[in-house]
């Protein structure tokens, strides 16, 4: 059994980037902070994409693979112990959310949406996808949005930002909308622009990192004052440089005969939901403390060239309050799998799990990439029977010889659960040797005499 020694989730980082259709880089380490010493106390990272690569025959392709840029992030982190819990996918807009594995029991009712905003709300090149999820029971959404372009279309960005929050619903009993959430990190390509301020204005500010002279004429800080439905959001200091636009391959602002103003368009905000009075998510009284965010990092990677935009990252550090202290599943297993009687697994679901006969507890090797990235796995359904224990259901399950891996190494068990869609519990890694010692064992009788096989 996997204990949760504290229910506070240290450090959050949200990436947004578009990507302008490229190839992905060959790295991205310093982008996700991989390379800092940071990524230690990061338990879950965001990543939002604008225009992936979304022609027909690139989309064939992703239909039956995934996506380079998924499969790119879900490479790199996988070392770091980075599971991707959930992804949302419309036209060119992606939105990919990751835990370190010894999260994902207290990871719950995770549930994803997107809403189309271009040519009038029927094609995908524009809108926002979403996924929700139920973090040690706070409901959290991340929201990655691409809109309109254009310094003339600041109205329009505003009332696409509204459609995409009164249509985007989610199923059960708390947090429909988005808003309902007691946290939400909005970021993506959001398109304000720096209003007023000519072009070679803006380029002697940015030049003599002046910066500050630019905050009042972008229009996302002024409409953060006058449009209502941007209340209650914030944002960190712009500290960097305008990511928006580059000469693709360069560190230089566009030199096309179009001369684009540089602009802050790629953007990271939250917002908390206010304490309200009686009961809130899940029967919790709220009160004022329950819930803090702290941004500890808000800046541009000038590194990465591949796109017109730069990308941006931000770290957050999260204060929970302590609502879940035990996984919905408990599973316990031996220390080391050394025999195929060993390979027992022994569960405990607690009272009021909902679960399913499609459930099932898979063999992970540790470093594996996402839920169905298992090794082998086998229903939960006990041969022996069921009983309570501790007003708890306890069962026990067996892996088949041929259903354990081929090779020696450090492994993990995690119970997934059909209903929620995801894993409701896990275990501690633990050492598989069974392999090597059933080769051995073979590789012994094949050296014995013939003649002891002869009637």
């Amino acid at each position: 059994m996997l204990a949760c020694s504290s229910f506070v989730l240290p450090s959050i980082t949200v990436v947004t980037w578009n990507v302008g259709t490229a190839m992905p880089p060959n790295d991205v380490t310093s982008l996700l902070h991989l390379n800092t010493g940071e990524t230690n106390d990061v338990d879950m990272i965001a990543i939002g994409l604008q225009e992936v690569n979304s022609k027909i025959n690139k989309r064939l392709k992703d239909a039956l693979f995934t996506d380079q840029w998924s499969e790119l992030f879900m490479d790199v982190l996988s070392p770091f112990h980075f599971i991707l819990v959930s992804t949302v996918r419309m036209q060119g807009v992606i939105l990919l959310v990751f835990a370190k594995y010894y999260h994902l029991p207290f990871l719950q009712d995770i549930q994803t949406d997107c809403t189309r905003t271009g040519l009038g709300g029927y094609w995908g090149n524009k809108g926002g996808v979403s996924v929700r999820l139920s973090i040690f029971g706070h409901m959290v959404c991340f929201l990655n949005c691409h809109l309109p372009a254009h310094l003339e279309k600041a109205e329009q960005r505003k009332e696409d930002f509204a459609t995409i929050l009164h249509m985007q619903q989610f199923e059960g009993p708390v947090a429909n909308g988005i808003l309902d959430h007691d946290l939400v990190f909005w970021f993506g390509d959001l398109n304000f622009r720096i209003e007023s301020l000519d072009i070679c204005f803006v380029k002697y500010a940015i030049d003599s990192n002046v910066l500050s002279q630019l905050w009042e004429k972008d229009q996302l800080n002024i409409a953060k004052s006058t449009w209502p439905v941007l209340r209650g959001f914030q944002e960190g200091p712009l500290n960097f440089p305008p990511t928006f636009k580059f000469d693709v391959g360069t560190n230089k602002y566009d030199s096309s005969a179009k001369k684009r103003k540089p602009a802050w368009t790629d953007r990271i905000l939250w917002k908390i939901k206010p304490p309200s009075k009686g009961l809130g998510t899940g029967g919790h009284r709220p009160s004022q403390g329950v819930l803090s965010v702290s941004q500890l990092c808000y800046c541009s990677h000038m590194e990465y060239t591949v796109s017109d935009h730069k990308p941006v990252a931000a770290i957050f550090a999260v204060q929970f309050a302590s609502k879940v202290d035990k996984p919905l599943v408990e599973i316990y297993v031996a220390d080391e799998w050394s025999r195929p009687e060993q390979a027992v697994v022994r569960y405990k679901m607690a009272v009021g799990f909902h679960r399913s006969s499609w459930d099932w507890i898979g063999l992970y090797r540790v470093g594996f990439r996402h839920p169905k990235d298992y090794v082998s796995y086998v229903w939960a359904r006990s041969d022996d029977g069921e009983r309570c224990l501790e007003k708890q259901l306890c069962a026990q399950v067996m892996f088949s010889e041929e259903a354990l891996p081929k090779g020696n190494g450090e492994y993990i068990l995690g119970y997934y659960s059909n209903t929620s869609s995801s894993i409701a519990g896990v275990t501690e890694p633990f050492q598989s040797l069974f392999s090597e010692r059933r080769t051995r064992k073979a590789t012994l009788w094949y050296l014995l005499p013939s003649f002891w096989f002869t009637a």
